[in-house]
């Protein structure tokens, strides 16, 4: 029987968020688990998000690291109201 890979951890960004300490975040769970999904809701939140990852990548170059990025949209309950994000689903991939 094979077992599903573990389902990976969800750091949820807003429009407040600091891009540095998602970008660490982010990096800690890549270079410890492979992967992370990052989820957004609005522009600001999709704003800070996608800064974190750029700054992210910048922590992972001495680890031979970089990552890639999948996007796409999920439904999730937000303040009793359903509403659509974007997730990013984020993986480690090492560099030669």
């Amino acid at each position: 029987m094979t077992q599903s890979p573990p389902s990976p951890e969800v750091l949820r960004v807003s429009g407040q968020s600091r891009p540095n300490a998602v970008a660490g975040a982010v990096a800690a769970l890549l270079r410890s688990q492979g992967q992370v999904e990052v989820q957004a809701i609005g522009p600001a939140a999709v704003n800070q998000a996608v800064k974190a990852l750029a700054i992210a990548r910048g922590y992972l170059v001495g680890n031979a690291l970089d990552l890639t990025v999948q996007p796409g949209f999920i439904k999730l309950e937000h303040e009793q109201e359903e509403r659509t994000a974007l997730c990013f689903l984020v993986r480690a991939v090492r560099q030669p």
